[in-house]
């Protein structure tokens, strides 16, 4: 084939994608969010999205392939939000209360009903799912750790034993977060899941 020839049709071949990559994983990580994976069916998602299967899969691969891409993306920003929460709050205590506090932000209830995607995806899959169970490592390991830089400065800030392990009081602080997402699924009043946010936030988190 001419080189002339044959460049025109790689050029024709690797045209740029007609969609919004962004939004079409902001759109199927929502579906996957609300029903869970396995309720979650390749019409949802071509629906959601806005494309027909053989484009989905050109794109991104198969269901699994497009559920991991959304969950990463998911991830991704939420630990680029806590660094900027954790290291953006005038005084590291203020930051650390408000990451138990997360779960019950929502005043009406909805984000504690919806829960978090990484806790639904964990409970869902990663018994059963090597990578899911990956992701959910990365993700806390990565949480604990940026947690933990808080409760250094904490330390220093004077708001926080110097004797307290940080690594050990992130983990705490993750556990308790995450049970309150638990708790906060189960459909428990926002109020009273509220009562026990703070309650964990006094308890761990007491001040020197």
């Amino acid at each position: 084939m001419d080189r002339t020839v044959n460049n025109c049709y790689v050029r024709h071949m690797a045209r740029p994608r007609q969609f919004d990559e962004e939004r079409v994983l902001g759109a199927v990580r929502d579906q996957f969010w609300d029903a869970g994976y396995a309720a979650t069916s390749l019409e949802d998602v071509m629906r959601v999205s806005g494309l027909g299967k053989g484009s989905l899969y050109a794109a991104f691969g198969d269901k699994h392939q497009l559920f991991l891409r959304a969950l990463r993306s998911y991830l991704d920003a939420g630990n680029g939000y806590l660094r900027e929460m954790l290291d953006s709050a005038p005084r590291a205590l203020d930051a650390l209360r408000a990451f138990v506090m997360a779960p019950v932000s929502d005043p009406s209830g909805a984000g504690a009903r919806r829960g978090c995607l990484m806790a639904n995806t964990t409970c869902e899959l990663a018994t059963v799912d090597p990578d899911v169970m990956a992701e959910a490592r990365r993700t806390y390991e990565a949480t604990t750790a940026l947690v933990a830089e808080c409760v250094v400065r904490a330390q220093g800030e004077g708001d926080v034993p110097p004797d307290a392990d940080p690594i050990e009081t992130a983990r705490a602080l993750l556990a308790a977060q995450q049970g309150l997402v638990f708790m906060g699924r189960t459909g428990l009043d926002i109020d009273k899941l509220t009562a026990t946010a703070r309650s964990l936030a006094a308890q761990l988190l007491p001040g020197t």
